[in-house]
């Protein structure tokens, strides 16, 4: 029924959290922590059981030698790959805001994404700029859309696009991902087609997944982007098991700590119906002015969703 903690700093939600780890990791449970600070996982290191060590994927973005792919425009069908294209437009509002990220901007994003999809041998989000800014490789991933809407944007709506509101938007868009495709260290996990692990296989096998997205290591913005993308393959993996029958799906669960930084409005879904997924969810953070929006009329109220669905609080003073 998912498990919520408040505390100011140095309360010990960190050290709730790690204890219930703990157990999870000697009950041979599968389970993820997504942790901001990156000493939370540094802790828990030393609990994972000798028996198993080979379900651990540790990722550290900061590891230039060896980077995990993480591909955030993966799907396995069309009705999934128009959903992935969704979320991402959901995260890069969250990321930008949707005065910066305005309409329009998110019809060619959303178009874009899902362009790239379109290829048998996929697409990363490193790509999007490449996709508006050179025309051959527009030629030749426009090539391979099948669906008649997205052909008719390139084919009537860019084709008619002058070349004076092209040089407006490019600029624009560039400024948004240029910082993403320039940063090496981002570059080579986010554009790669292919996820170094399936978020539903490491669900299904009960595998230890540590996400260390240290602020400090690999910046603020980076951390962000790389929490958001976990969160949303972890929730289309729970999605997923819809084809799994109910008496398979084998419990997982997620921990998040400084939760509002990696949550966009689809957290809804995941608190609403994740237990029936058998995915439990549990978070942390501190004041409750960091997921109180009820002054702002867009999206979710992401304090509604928490208190609505939440079984478990934990309240630190």
């Amino acid at each position: 029924r998912h498990f919520y903690v408040i505390g100011q700093t140095g309360t010990g939600k960190s050290s709730v959290l790690q204890v219930m780890i703990r157990q999870d990791l000697a009950n041979g449970n599968g389970l993820c922590v997504i942790d901001p600070h990156g000493s939370l996982i540094e802790d828990i290191l030393p609990f994972v059981p000798r028996s198993r060590a080979d379900d651990v994927i540790y990722f550290d973005p900061s590891d230039m030698a060896r980077p995990l792919g993480l591909n955030l425009l993966e799907g396995d069908d069309w009705e999934m790959k128009e959903r992935v294209a969704l979320d991402a437009m959901n995260i890069m509002i969250k990321l930008f805001d949707e005065e910066v990220f305005g309409p329009r901007i998110q019809d060619y994003f959303r178009n874009g994404c899902l362009t790239l999809m379109s290829d048998p041998q996929g697409g990363a989000l490193t790509d999007i700029v490449r996709l508006f800014t050179d025309d051959d490789f527009q030629k030749i991933k426009r090539q391979h859309v099948k669906n008649p809407v997205i052909a008719s944007f390139w084919d009537h709506q860019m084709a008619k696009t002058g070349a004076r509101e092209k040089q407006e938007m490019i600029p624009y868009f560039s400024a948004k991902f240029g910082q993403f495709v320039t940063n090496t260290m981002m570059r080579n996990i986010i554009g790669q087609t292919q996820s170094a692990f399936n978020f539903s296989e490491v669900m299904q096998e009960g595998k230890i997944l540590f996400m260390n997205l240290s602020k400090g290591t690999v910046g603020e913005i980076n951390s962000k982007l790389l929490g958001l993308i976990i969160v949303q393959k972890i929730q289309m993996a729970a999605l997923s098991r819809e084809q799994i029958p109910k008496d398979e799906r084998r419990d997982f669960f997620l921990y998040i700590d400084e939760f509002q930084n990696y949550v966009t409005d689809s957290i809804e879904s995941i608190l609403s119906e994740a237990r029936k997924y058998r995915l439990s969810l549990n978070i942390a953070h501190q004041y409750l002015g960091q997921i109180d929006t009820s002054g702002q009329k867009k999206g979710v109220n992401l304090k509604e969703a928490v208190f609505g669905n939440v079984g478990t609080m934990m309240c630190y003073k």
